[in-house]
């Protein structure tokens, strides 16, 4: 399928069919496969062939068919789906790494993504250093030749940092460390980060992929022999393995992930333009909007804005008043769905960190995550022009 475009392959890459011919990809509920013969179960230990599978733990047809698709989507060689996206995550850094090892993180990262890198990772002896991801001459000073591996989010969350994939990946290489991007803000829709300079690209497929708020996954890609070699030994004797069911879900969710993308991205840009006219608002970051530190940088690697738009209502009781004056939008902690929903990260998501970090990572009081979701975009400004007019 790498001929088409991605719209193409979102809908067809890595289909198989059984003997039926059915249309819709089949779900494979299983959690084992029958042998012919012993000597066959003892050959397929010994070495996969082609769609062979021992158990679903290992891979799974349904599963092996989302894999394929969003490799093809994403220009990767291989990829494995895991529970969630943080196993995700987890399994892209754990495998790779052992006891002495460094690596170089952005802090700004989800709050999950920090305790892995703050708490986990060193206490199994990996050294972690971290650097605003934004300034490349803290990457520079940071990376080591030692270095074993990178870390960051190409937009971050929640405050919508974007760093240089292609700056940060040429300096890791330099001394032989791989790349690990979380590319959730970025979505498969807008992400070119491997053909940027990404030796792993992570997603959590609860999010855009999914899009719809019914399942978790997560999955990891990159090279056939990282994949192969490196995570999915890792991964499978460890139980971070996405479920057939949801497997099936998220190929659903690829098919219409461009549509939905697009349309979110659209609605994103006009209501970052209407909140940027609400002087009841202190800040408004959106990566489409001129007024953003790093537009152009945004527009160069993603060439859109994305789906997620940030706002400061200038302190917490500010903020807590405009989410429970919101109509249509929900207030919950997830993104990248067809329902828009308002998260307050300073008491939610990023509500363990002390104090002076938030303040660090621009998680203010007053900070309002806004995940644009499918509804008419005229609606949702209405809806949030009353919330901000009831602070």
């Amino acid at each position: 399928m790498t001929e088409y475009r991605k719209r193409t392959r979102a809908v067809h890459a890595g289909s198989r069919r059984s003997q039926y011919g059915e249309v819709s990809e089949a779900i494979f509920m299983t959690q084992g496969f029958v042998y012919d013969s012993a000597e066959a179960a003892e050959q397929r230990f010994l070495k996969i062939e082609g769609d062979e599978f021992i158990y679903a733990r290992y891979g799974n047809p349904t599963v092996k068919m989302f894999e394929d698709r969003l490799a093809s989507l994403e220009g990767a060689e291989a990829a494995f789906a895991c529970a969630s996206g943080m196993a995700a995550v987890n399994g892209a850094l754990t495998s790779m790494l052992k006891a002495g090892d460094h690596v170089v993180s952005a802090r700004a990262l989800f709050g999950s993504c920090l305790y892995i890198l703050e708490e986990i990772l060193p206490r199994y002896g990996v050294e972690v250093t971290f650097v605003d991801g934004k300034n490349i001459d803290e990457w520079k000073g940071a990376i080591r030749e030692d270095t074993a591996a990178v870390f960051f989010e190409s937009v971050s969350n929640p405050a919508l940092e974007v760093v240089d994939i292609g700056a940060v990946s040429e300096l890791a290489h330099a001394v032989g460390a791989k790349v690990v991007c979380d590319n959730v803000f970025a979505t498969p829709v807008y992400s070119d980060a491997i053909a940027q300079g990404a030796d792993v690209v992570v997603y959590s497929a609860t999010k855009h992929i999914d899009g719809q708020g019914r399942a978790l996954g997560g999955v990891i890609l990159g090279t056939e022999e990282h994949i192969r070699s490196t995570v999915e030994p890792y991964m499978k004797h460890t139980g971070g393995s996405l479920s057939p069911f949801n497997a099936w879900l998220m190929l659903k969710g690829l098919e219409t992930i461009e549509l939905r993308v697009k349309a979110q991205t659209e609605s994103a840009g006009r209501i970052a333009e209407a909140l940027a006219e609400e002087a009841k608002l202190t800040q408004v970051l959106y990566p489409g909007l001129p007024s953003h530190p790093q537009h152009d940088l945004a527009l160069r690697q993603m060439g859109a804005g994305g789906t997620v738009v940030v706002f400061d209502a200038g302190s917490r009781e500010a903020a807590f008043k405009l989410l429970n004056s919101l109509d249509i939008v929900i207030i919950s902690n997830n993104l990248g769905d067809a329902k828009s929903i308002a998260t307050h990260p300073a008491s939610t998501t990023h509500q363990r960190l002390p104090e002076p970090q938030k303040a660090a990572l621009g998680i203010t009081p007053g900070l309002i995550r806004l995940s644009v979701g499918l509804e008419d975009a005229e609606d949702l400004i209405e809806d949030l022009r009353h919330a901000i007019a009831a602070i």
